[in-house]
């Protein structure tokens, strides 16, 4: 695999000296302490044991509100895929498990948000072989391949080398469903106008031409666009689509009717500028802040 080369252009040019972390608990470390950074996902535990004597090395749970199990490579020899799709096994099959500790480290709040369609596991190392790559493509399970370096004593770079989206998972226990009255993602597609679904195919095909590292979900209650965490959520309604952008409020101009700051409004979304899209009109003035949803994040 190429590497990637970074250099400081400030005065003379100087290359940094890419490398790995001494120690892959360093990188642990450093990732839990900064995981709603990094990935968007708020950090629940280390090392957490599971009842058959195994451990994870980190469990939290993203933006979407869906498990996320880390894994980090020690070794080239190291199986981290299967050990990761072990875990996320398990946690399927003590569901209670998992919501007790969010109660624990969230509030009951946060565990009743909690959506099993899309628990995923990503893998964090050094490098991959081209077998790992394979592999996840035969899986029905989300899994993330995430590279990593480190240049100098300052500097960490994370680049997404490959992802696989699985159907969603059904959620079977009644505890877990949406309120009655919330209609699922497939729901809310299905009773939308021809003309809203005609446009969300467009909005489709326009977010995920913005770049290959960009993949589609769908989950519980939205669909959501994202590269290493969420670029773009949306709730389809009869009418129209609900967007949702991750980013800074004080650099949109709002438009009533079209754009609003739902920062301190309820949403089932992620990112606080939502916009309102009811034709190709709305679609074209959407645009650029979707390009800006994607380049910065």
């Amino acid at each position: 695999m190429a590497d990637i080369k970074l250099f400081n252009i400030n005065g003379k040019v100087k290359e940094y000296q890419s490398g790995t972390v001494t120690l892959e608990k360093e990188l642990q470390t450093v990732i839990e302490s900064n995981m709603e950074t990094f990935f968007g996902v708020s950090f629940l535990a280390t090392e957490y044991r599971t009842t058959d004597g195994g451990r994870m090395d980190s469990i939290g749970i993203d933006e979407n509100h869906c498990p996320v199990i880390f894994e980090y490579k020690r070794s080239m020899k190291d199986n981290v895929i299967n050990q990761g799709l072990f875990y996320l096994n398990w946690l399927l099959d003590h569901k209670d498990s998992f919501k007790v500790l969010v109660i624990e480290k969230m509030g009951l709040k946060a565990a009743e948000r909690i959506d099993w369609t899309m628990p995923r596991v990503i893998c964090i190392a050094g490098d991959f072989t081209k077998y790992d790559e394979s592999a996840i493509k035969q899986m029905n399970r989300n899994i993330s391949l995430i590279r990593y370096k480190k240049f100098g004593n300052d500097l960490l770079m994370f680049e997404q080398i490959n992802e696989n989206v699985a159907t969603a998972i059904s959620e079977g226990d009644s505890n877990s469903k949406s309120k009655s009255s919330d209609k699922t993602f497939e729901e809310q597609i299905a009773n939308a106008n021809d003309s809203i679904k005609m446009l969300y195919q467009d909005l489709t095909n326009y977010i995920l031409s913005l770049g290959d590292d960009v993949s589609e979900t769908h989950l519980k209650l939205y669909s959501a666009f994202k590269k290493i965490r969420n670029i773009v959520t949306v709730v389809a309604l009869k009418k129209k689509l609900v967007i949702n952008l991750p980013i800074d409020v004080s650099t949109v101009i709002f438009e009533k009717g079209f754009s609003r700051d739902v920062t301190n409004i309820g949403h089932w979304g992620c990112g606080a500028v939502e916009l309102h899209i009811q034709n190709s009109t709305d679609f074209e003035k959407a645009k650029p802040l979707i390009d800006r949803a994607y380049n910065e994040n």
